[in-house]
Order: structure tokens, then sequence, then C-alpha cells
């Protein structure tokens, strides 16, 4: 079964003005296809074909960088599509709020930590709030790598990502990534957030 490209849950322009639509439809149908087309290619015949992402993502360390690579970036951009969207960001509530200020004192001190994970990434790569033995924890990672996978140098489960590599803000935001990550909290669904972090206490 090959992988195929999942559609935007939303229009290219609707989380205008924070992220343009033709950074939306550049970043969607053609860096992501291109994740998807790669992978493809790279665990045809292999005994990795048959096997969902998440358990190629997981033992990213035992295949190649090619499957790592574009397994990684399938399985990232399909993560944010869904916890990005429009009519979101504000602040969240609930469980996932209580959680955030128990780990990080308040919502402003959590989002100071994420951004500056996001803006000190060298280069390419994701900032991600994870949950780690229960708890949340803010990180990041290189290139396409991510929390689950086993050569992460912080295991655990994301719930929330940003994208941190160009190709997701530079049409609009040039080389101001600390102002792109400001917008990112616009753009938020709280909502889809608040559902993964109540899966991982299932």
């Amino acid at each position: 079964m090959a992988f195929t490209l999942p559609a935007l849950p939303y229009a290219f322009d609707a989380l205008e003005p924070y992220i343009d639509a033709q950074t939306m439809q550049i970043h969607h149908d053609k860096h992501h296809q291109a994740y998807v087309d790669n992978l493809n290619k790279a665990i045809a015949g292999t005994e990795n074909e048959s096997k969902p992402l998440d358990e190629i993502v997981k033992i990213a360390g035992s295949i190649s960088p090619a499957v790592r690579n574009n397994g990684g970036g399938h399985w990232n951009h399909s993560f944010f599509w869904e916890i990005i969207g429009p009519n979101a960001g504000g602040a969240p509530t609930g469980d996932i709020a209580q959680a955030i200020d128990a780990a990080f004192g308040s919502f402003d001190t959590f989002k100071e930590k994420f951004n500056a994970a996001g803006a000190t990434r060298f280069g390419s790569g994701w900032a991600w709030l994870i949950v780690k033995d229960g708890k949340l924890e803010v990180t990041s990672t290189p290139n396409q790598d991510n929390p689950l996978m086993d050569i992460a140098e912080v295991k655990g489960t994301p719930v929330l990502g940003v994208d941190v590599w160009e190709h997701a803000y530079y049409l609009k935001y040039q080389n101001r990534r600390p102002e792109y990550l400001a917008a990112f909290w616009n753009v938020v669904n709280w909502e889809k957030v608040a559902t993964l972090f109540a899966a991982t206490k299932k």
C-alpha cells in the first residue's frame, strides 16, 4: 500500500493573514507531496513497504536515510496540518491548560520556551510539545526527525509541533523566524491538541 498525500482540512487561504495562501499551497502540494513520493520510492520492494507510518518512524535509527527523512517528513506534515487551522489560536482550556501550567508555570512561559526552541533550532527542523513520562516537555528536532524516533535526543509523544523549515514561512516572513513563531499561536488548533493529549493518558 503506497502512502498518499492527505487532503488539507481547510482552504489554502484559511490561515490568512498569519500563514499566507501561497505558502500553504506550495507547502502542502509540493513539499509534502515530495516527501510522500520519495518515501514510496524508498520503501518499494522492502520490508517497510507494508508497515504503517508510525512503525516506520519509530525505527528511524535502523532504516535508510531516505526512508527516515521522507517518512519523517510525511509524518510531521500530516500531524502539522491537523494541529493548525482557521478560527483557532487563543489560550487552551481544560486538562491541557492545567498540564501546561503545571509543567511551565503559565501559558506565557510555555510559549516563550516553545518559541525559543523553534527560534534556536539551527538550520531546518521542528519544535515540539511532547508528553514524556506523563508530563509535558518542550523539545526540538533537526530536519524531519521527530520525538517518536528511536534516535531522538528527547523521546515522547508529540501533541503540538511547529515547522521551522524556511519553506514553512519564507514567502511571508523571509528571515524573521521569530515573527512567524509569534504568528503561529493564532492558528493553533487547541481542540486537536487537547484530543492528542487526552489520548496519551489512555
